[in-house]
């Protein structure tokens, strides 16, 4: 069975230029979590949401989230409907036949793939594309500069929890690390 973790390496391996893209995964921000978040050059956003399962699949038609600020509760595929999103284009990427594309909304892309266990090989195939939700730079709903600090941040949280660092420090960290 494919690991969404393997999933995720093969897609970005093949589809994204890391010379040019900053590429994260399974990055939470705000009031969302994108399993794969692509921003170019010119800050155009492209969130990925990875589904394994119609239940998976119809349950993030469910996910409810609060605006940190206004305190708004609202569906995650309303604001993205509506064009109330942070990310240009939203697409799916789910096993090949999992799903009919009538049963995915028009306005998100659609990348099916397909897994050969024998030979590890994994084949994409881009069903339809993703309309644009809006057309502003990701970078005007977020700041770059804060963005970068945190991720630097959570990498270096990130490599202490690896090397098992934690429980050496003889002085606790400033801030706790986010999980």
């Amino acid at each position: 069975m494919l690991k969404v973790e393997e999933l995720t390496y093969n897609y970005i391996s093949h589809f994204c230029d890391f010379e040019k893209d900053l590429v994260l995964t399974n990055h939470f921000h705000s009031d969302w979590e994108a399993d794969i978040l692509i921003i170019n050059e010119q800050g155009i956003s492209h969130e990925i949401e990875i589904k394994f399962s119609r239940a998976d699949f119809k349950n993030d038609f469910k996910k409810q989230y609060q605006n940190t600020q206004t305190k708004e509760k609202f569906l995650k595929h309303d604001k993205i409907s509506c064009g109330d999103y942070p990310c240009n284009y939203f697409s799916f990427l789910i096993p090949q036949g999992m799903l009919e594309s009538q049963e995915i909304p028009e306005n998100c892309g659609i990348i099916e793939f397909d897994h050969n266990p024998d030979s590890w090989q994994t084949t994409f195939y881009e069903i339809r594309k993703p309309q644009k939700i809006h057309s502003d730079p990701f970078w005007n709903f977020f700041d770059k500069d804060l963005m970068l600090k945190m991720m630097a941040r959570n990498l270096y949280f990130k490599k202490l929890e690896v090397k098992g660092k934690f429980e050496e420090l003889i002085l606790p960290p400033k801030f706790s690390a986010k999980k």
